[in-house]
């Protein structure tokens, strides 16, 4: 991406540029070359870069590279080299709609893929039909949408990181949540959100109940951001379909839910002995599914055996792991697994470092920091009755335990 008014030439400077600040361990994400500026990010086998010459607001450039990446996966699905090559007309095309003259445009994927398809014979009848939205003050919906039942699906997600030390202490721990939604309402409806937010129950003057503190909040382009700074209130005209509505991080202790104790053994380069205990620490009525404990082997580990007193042990050489799975891992219970292995060859352990285990799971109807959705208010002007639903899940994020061995 590059301003009308930087040379064309100045992007082959940029791989040249990245080459030696990494040679110089200097590697940063704005370099510059004379009074040009790179601005760039990495996703998959791809550099994203945008080019500027002036006092430019970075995290805005930021924010679009990212949403490029987003826009060119929901077309593309994946996107790296490849799905470039294969699609540059649709590339080219979408460039076209979503930055001009250096501003960013129309950037919500959904009403883009109205008028810009992937099948190149649509493109030039499509050009002439934009349509409105792109044009109108609520540019992420279009009018005119109908269902015969009107409903909201509303799903709060909360990511647990945590990093534990090989002495079984808590290093680092937080929350990061997303509340995300299904939107299936006629015509153009005004929804209000209202969550147990600790800032606006002091604001009201109340303090009933627990209250939760978020940090890092990021609304989607359809929240009132005036309307939250002033009285908290989310307030917003929902895109249609499904739609990360917001995201927002707790910074907290947080137990870990899995706990993970290992004892991991190597007998003169002979063989290798693990075993591993897990203990859910979680409430008795909760249930963590589709648990993954991931514990790192040594590269030239051959012949295992495996002992667990539930769920599912399997070898995974070509990433040196052994994954343990538990399809239902209820809270306050503790399972064990065995494995041996038998190790060939005499290896430099130094070189291949001390990699931690880590632990998948996805707990359902529960949030560990206590947030709560405490109203949806609809409102439409043909005055229908809508019904929202809520479901809360808890998951792993960044979540590992070190290891002495």
């Amino acid at each position: 991406l590059q301003s009308s008014d930087v040379d064309m030439a100045e992007i082959d400077h940029f791989m040249s540029l990245l080459m030696q600040h990494e040679e110089e361990g200097l590697i940063c994400p704005v370099m510059s070359h004379g009074s040009v500026h790179f601005m760039w990010i990495k996703h998959s086998n791809l550099y994203l870069v945008a080019t500027t010459n002036k006092n430019s607001n970075a995290s805005l450039v930021y924010s679009f590279l990212y949403k490029l990446v987003e826009v060119f996966t929901e077309y593309f699905k994946e996107l790296e080299e490849e799905s470039i090559q294969d699609n540059f007309v649709v590339v080219y095309e979408l460039l076209d709609e979503l930055m001009d003259f250096g501003f960013p445009q129309t950037t919500d994927s959904k009403i883009l893929q109205e008028y810009i398809t992937q099948e190149g014979t649509k493109l030039e009848v499509a050009k002439s039909k934009v349509p409105t939205t792109v044009t109108n003050a609520v540019s992420w919906r279009s009018e005119g949408i109908k269902y015969k039942k009107n409903e909201v699906f509303i799903d709060v997600i909360e990511s647990i990181n945590v990093l534990v030390n090989a002495n079984g202490s808590v290093m680092s721990s937080d929350i990061v949540g997303s509340i995300k939604l299904k939107t299936m309402l006629s015509g153009m409806p005004e929804l209000r959100l209202g969550l147990n937010d600790r800032v606006l129950f002091a604001l009201t003057g109340r303090d009933k109940g627990k209250t939760v503190m978020m940090e890092d909040v990021k609304f989607h382009q359809c929240v009132r951001l005036s309307r939250f700074d002033s009285d908290r209130t989310i307030s917003f005209i929902p895109p249609d379909g499904e739609s990360e509505l917001m995201s927002y991080r707790i910074n907290t202790h947080v137990k870990p839910l899995i706990w993970i104790e290992s004892v991991i053994e190597k007998f003169s380069h002979s063989r290798v002995e693990i075993m591993v205990k897990a203990k859910g620490q979680f409430k008795k009525q909760s249930v963590a599914n589709n648990v993954e404990v991931r514990v790192p082997v040594p590269s030239d580990a051959d012949s295992p055996k495996f002992k667990t007193s539930t769920g599912h042990a399997k070898y995974v050489p070509e990433k040196n792991l052994v994954v343990w799975t538990i399809k239902s891992f209820p809270g306050g219970k503790e399972f064990l697994m065995r494995a041996h292995f038998g190790l060939p060859s005499v290896e430099n352990d130094e070189l291949e470092g001390k990699p931690p285990i880590t632990v998948k799971f996805e707990i359902p109807y529960f949030t560990v920091s206590g947030i709560q959705v405490r109203y949806m208010k609809i409102i439409e002007k043909s005055g229908y009755q809508a019904l929202p639903w809520v479901r809360y899940i808890t998951q792993s994020g960044d979540y590992q335990l070190r290891t002495n061995v």
